[in-house]
């Protein structure tokens, strides 16, 4: 009886993830949960419905401040979340008032 050597759970994820058929969706489900984490409870705390159209993340924000702030920032947080998941999954943010 032949034995192969473990493998940590986390690559055997990695495997499983890259196989699964709807793993765009997956990814996008991450970042949707994640978003507070990268951006930060305060920032987060001013975006009202979060959702992905085709490739750009797109949000409403409660203050044209906080819309402004986070336009100026769009790629880095975009950048943060696509690292978040290794993937490029956005490819733009969109912000409305």
């Amino acid at each position: 009886m032949r034995f192969d050597t473990p493998k940590s759970l986390s690559s055997v994820l990695e495997d499983f993830l890259e196989k699964f058929p709807q793993k765009k969706k997956l990814k996008q489900g991450m970042i949707l949960s994640a978003f507070e984490e990268i951006v930060g409870e305060r920032m987060a705390s001013e975006v009202e419905d979060l959702h992905f159209e085709g490739n750009k993340l797109a949000m409403k924000v409660k203050h044209p401040a906080w819309r402004q702030e986070i336009h100026a920032n769009r790629f880095s947080i975009a950048k943060k979340l696509n690292s978040k998941v290794k993937g490029d999954i956005i490819s733009d943010i969109i912000v409305r008032s």
